[in-house]
């Protein structure tokens, strides 16, 4: 039985007495886990078509469709609130990439481990690099209260009396990484999974060095009353690390993090403004006409052209899509130059060839191996999935297909798969890139839009504080 999904924003009480059986029982009896997380790019958020999406979202929903269970989302705003709802008994459990210490574990119980990181203390570029503790004393370092990060700054103080910082409670991560980026806070410490997950939209961000060890990250459950639950949720881990799960997961989230560096971010996000906006209407349109996110469609072009119309590459593909002369026949295009043309052919070609890919190849990777054939063609994809399948690994996923690829240009492979010779480390590289090039524009028209939507609500007239209902 496949979960369903829903969020509560208020907070509700879950069991009917001070001292309720083991959450297990409870979410079996109730049909639902219950599950509270903040809303962040490493854990939970609204992607695509407004649908849930998240590393830590995808591994609840995986986890509630193995009890057979609905999965039930309450976002907090704040770590306190976080620790505070299972403790009073609101939740099932927390799933918000939270470590485990040792200061934790004496008021709640963690899962097993199913990520480590490291924490990292980070500066803006062109502030000068701290390269030890004692570089850090003379700036304004800045944390969440009560967060990891503070509680290895307090034992880093024991031998380095001078060391000073600012715990703050209401700005997540992200936030604390965006102000490091603008100025405005000097230092901060994020985990390293965090910090690779934003480097793309914060290019002047940059990692001084690593402090403490290394933090595992795990789900967090009552003290008391959740061993079986804890057990399920372990024995889960354990299943979805063996059998690729939680590497594919992870590699939807964080694979394509460490390929922009800092020249090609900031010169893609000036081409947002500058190039985007003659050509946004039209990947909005084709986009929404073949099924496929628009910041996906607006990536291939920026791969392919860097937004320009007329582009000309050495090998004879034109126009902002970079199309073939044999693609533009296949998809009756007379000129390939011609913008509107060519962002309507691209969609429409990428669309076809998911169609052509076998079912049993679900998304994102459809989307990644859609992209990587349009890159280097079908045939060759098909030659990089056989090989995969030579090596006993699985050709439906991404990250063993994208192993496969670049062994495309190795003699002892190419001679054994149909089609031959390939430049197969070409579309890693251009899928990974455009999924570099995507996440960017996703995260810049989100803040955007919520920008205006705050603007518009400043605008309209304040409503009543009291609403009338007709008896």
């Amino acid at each position: 039985m496949l979960a369903r999904f829903a969020i509560i924003a208020t907070t509700v009480w879950l069991g009917t007495c001070s001292t309720p059986p083991d959450w297990l029982d409870h979410v079996l009896a109730g049909g639902q886990l219950v599950v509270v997380t903040r809303e962040t790019p490493t854990t939970y958020f609204l992607g695509h078509d407004d649908q849930p999406a998240g590393p830590e979202y995808d591994l609840a929903r995986r986890f509630a469709d193995t009890l057979g269970v609905e999965l039930v989302i309450k976002p907090r705003d704040s770590l306190d609130a976080l620790f505070d709802a299972v403790r009073n008994n609101e939740a099932h459990m927390v799933a918000a990439g939270i470590a485990i210490t040792d200061k934790r574990k004496q008021t709640v119980a963690f899962s097993e481990p199913y990520q480590s990181v490291e924490q990292q203390i980070v500066y803006r570029l062109g502030t000068g690099r701290p390269k030890s503790v004692p570089e850090v004393f003379e700036r304004n370092l800045v944390v969440l209260r009560d967060s990891s990060h503070a509680e290895t700054l307090r034992a880093i103080k024991a031998d380095h009396p001078r060391l000073t910082w600012q715990e703050i409670a209401d700005d997540g991560v992200g936030d604390l990484l965006s102000q490091v980026a603008d100025g405005s806070v000097q230092l901060t410490v994020a985990d390293s999974h965090d910090f690779d997950l934003h480097r793309n939209f914060l290019p002047e961000i940059r990692v001084a060095f690593d402090i403490g060890s290394a933090d595992d990250l795990a789900w967090v459950f009552p003290l008391q009353h959740s061993k079986a639950l804890r057990t399920e949720a372990n024995r889960f881990f354990a299943r979805v690390r063996r059998n690729g799960q939680l590497a594919r997961i992870q590699d939807r989230y964080y694979g394509h993090t460490d390929e922009l560096d800092y020249v090609g971010t900031r010169t893609f996000i000036r081409h947002v403004d500058s190039r985007l906006p003659r050509y946004d209407a039209w990947f909005r349109e084709a986009a929404a006409a073949h099924g496929l996110d628009w910041r996906l469609l607006a990536a291939v072009g920026y791969q392919e052209s860097h937004w320009r119309a007329k582009a000309v590459s050495p090998t004879g593909v034109r126009g902002i899509m970079m199309l073939t002369e044999a693609t533009a026949d296949y998809l009756d295009i007379d000129d390939r130059t011609d913008p509107r043309s060519s962002i309507f052919g691209a969609a429409r070609f990428i669309a076809r060839l998911k169609e052509r890919l076998p079912d049993t190849i679900r998304e994102p990777d459809l989307t990644w191996m859609a992209l990587a054939a349009y890159n280097v063609g079908f045939y060759h994809l098909r030659d990089a999935r056989a090989i995969v399948e030579l090596e006993g690994k699985n050709p439906n996923v991404w990250i063993d297909v994208r192993e496969a690829l670049p062994l495309l240009a190795q003699k002892k492979w190419y001679q054994r798969v149909k089609y031959g010779y390939a430049r197969g480390w070409e579309p890693v590289r251009y899928v990974e890139n455009i999924r570099s090039y995507a996440s960017i524009l996703r995260w810049i028209t989100d803040e955007r839009e919520t920008s205006d939507d705050d603007a518009q609500q400043l605008t309209q007239p304040a409503a009543s504080s009291f609403t009338d209902v007709a008896p």
